[in-house]
Order: C-alpha cells, then sequence, then structure tokens
C-alpha cells in the first residue's frame, strides 16, 4: 500500500478548511440590535451594519482568491513532501485569522488600530502563500500561474495598508481593495486550468 500523499487529497483536505473559514465568518454577521442602532428595522438600521457587510463581503473576496490560486497552485505539484506539507498547515493557519479580525473590525468599528490588524491579517496568508510557491515549484516543472512580481506587489500593498491604516483607515482598506482586484484576473497561464489534472484525458482504445 502506498503512502504517498496525492496533491488531490491535498487540495481536498485545504478544501474543507477554507469552506470552515468562510461559514465561520458568515456566522459572525448580527442582526442588530437596538444598541447598535436607534432604529432597529429598516433601511436605517441596514446603514449601521453596512461597514461591518462591506468588510465582510472583501474578506470573503480575499478568501475566494487564496481558494481559486490555491488549486491552480496545488495542481502544478506532481508529488507532495514533507515540506510543503507544513508550508501548506502554515498557509491555512494564516487564512484562518482573517475571521477574527473582521469580527474584530465589526466590533470595536474602522478605526486606525482595528483596521491595521485587519492589514496585518492580510499581510500573513499573503507571506505564507509566498512560501507555500516555493514549496511548490520543488515538486513541479510547469510554469507557475502567478509571478513573483505579482505577489511581491500584493504584500507591498498590504504592508503599506498596515502604516496607511493608522492614519487613513478607509484608504487602507482601498489598498487592500486593490490587491483583491488585482486577483480576481484570471491566471496568465490558462493552460494549466486545475480541470486538466483532476479530470485527465482519457487514451483512446
Amino acid at each position: 500500500m502506498s503512502h504517498t500523499l496525492s496533491p488531490a487529497r491535498l487540495e481536498a483536505f485545504s478544501d474543507g478548511v477554507i469552506a470552515v473559514i468562510i461559514t465561520i465568518m458568515v456566522l459572525e454577521l448580527k442582526v442588530p440590535t437596538a444598541a447598535d442602532c436607534p432604529t432597529a428595522d429598516g433601511p436605517a438600521a441596514l446603514g449601521c451594519v453596512l461597514p461591518v457587510l462591506i468588510l465582510y463581503f472583501l474578506s470573503f473576496v480575499q478568501v475566494g482568491i487564496y481558494w481559486v490560486n490555491h488549486h491552480y497552485l496545488i495542481d502544478e505539484a506532481k508529488t507532495i513532501g514533507h515540506g510543503l506539507l507544513w508550508a501548506n498547515l502554515i498557509f491555512l493557519f494564516c487564512l484562518s485569522l482573517i475571521p477574527f479580525a473582521t469580527l474584530w473590525v465589526g466590533a470595536k468599528s474602522l478605526s486606525p488600530f482595528s483596521v491595521s490588524l485587519y492589514a496585518t491579517t492580510c499581510v500573513l496568508p499573503a507571506i505564507s502563500f509566498t512560501v507555500l510557491s516555493r514549496a511548490v515549484r520543488a515538486h513541479s516543472d510547469t510554469m507557475p500561474h502567478a509571478s513573483q512580481g505579482k505577489q511581491l506587489f500584493s504584500l507591498g500593498l498590504y504592508l503599506a495598508a498596515i502604516g496607511v491604516a493608522l492614519y487613513w483607515p478607509y484608504i487602507a482598506l482601498v489598498l487592500i481593495g486593490i490587491v483583491a482586484v488585482i486577483w480576481v484576473l484570471p491566471p496568465r497561464h490558462p493552460e494549466n486550468d486545475v480541470h486538466q489534472h483532476t479530470h485527465p484525458q482519457r487514451p483512446t482504445e
């Protein structure tokens, strides 16, 4: 019996963790009460929680982007080694901090510290994903779907958002949103689509 861990198995485990992360975020969305908003019903009440909803949307998009690119990335790996396993676990741990930071901003409002904390939790998955990418490259001979320059540029915007948030929280969120827009675009090598790995062509008989 082979004890080799396949990329598909690692991908399935990661999908489960990311699904839990998204579920945690949506469960933290609360209907406003009279203590939160003078008008606890109607459009005015919705306006009271609008910043939280916008931040939830931003967090959801970020987690979704990592999920999509994680599929592309693991598809590039031919085998799974010990170092890649731990790099993937560290990435998932860093990604799991996003719901905590999202909840913090929801509880403390868009203050300089809360947004700076949120930006910090955006930096950690970016760094760990870069490390994971390097680990995959050691087990792959295919072209990477995303350039190192794109990863470093995104990391730079996240780092800038940490400092900017201390003075202009809303501008910091714009910087984080720019990163999301950059990564929503499809990868530069669409021929490496994940379906080529999960659904290989069967030879004709």
